[in-house]
């Protein structure tokens, strides 16, 4: 069993969103990928079906993409190379080990040149990276079967770095 990834140091800051609908969580990812650089890293949690990857089609997009956006569930990364920088799509669900992720040869996509996003990070070890933004999704009250298309988003912000990111996503809010 993989140990799960440590705790960052405690959050610089904390926010909570309600995201009612795709469109919601569209907007949110938008204002996220306007603030995104080369290095960033940002973890994504939540439930199988909360939104993570809907979250992560919305960054790409908003970033010019105009493909696909597959879930990297089997392939564990999905690269994108864009205009202004490219962006590491990851999905560690599947690992059953500590640094697997690393044995896999990812850790080079963690030294700066792109954005990194990560699904399922609590499964990579305590090795992984520590994030600017960790973003927790989950389904709203009273739909704890995920019917619906509510969402609830809480971010921690780490540094420097990743407050200023949440303070341009959460700027228009």
């Amino acid at each position: 069993m993989t140990p799960p990834a440590p705790a960052p140091a405690p959050p610089t800051a904390t926010h909570r969103l309600e995201l009612a609908d795709e469109a919601a969580t569209a907007a949110f990812a938008s204002r996220l990928a306007a603030a995104l650089g080369p290095g960033t890293v940002i973890w994504l949690s939540g439930g199988l079906g909360a939104g993570k990857t809907t979250l992560v089609r919305g960054v790409l997009r908003a970033l010019g993409h105009t493909g696909k956006v597959r879930s990297p569930t089997f392939t564990l990364l999905e690269p994108y190379n864009l205009v202004r920088f490219p962006v590491y799509h990851f999905d560690f669900y599947r690992f059953s080990s500590a640094n697997e992720w690393r044995d896999a040869g990812f850790d080079e996509y963690f030294r700066g040149d792109g954005a990194c996003l990560v699904e399922w990070p609590d499964l990579a070890g305590p090795d992984l990276p520590r994030p600017e933004l960790a973003l927790r999704l989950g389904f709203a009250d009273g739909d704890a079967g995920g019917t619906g298309t509510a969402r609830v988003l809480e971010i921690d912000a780490f540094g420097d770095a990743g407050l200023r990111c949440l303070n341009a996503a959460v700027a228009a809010s």
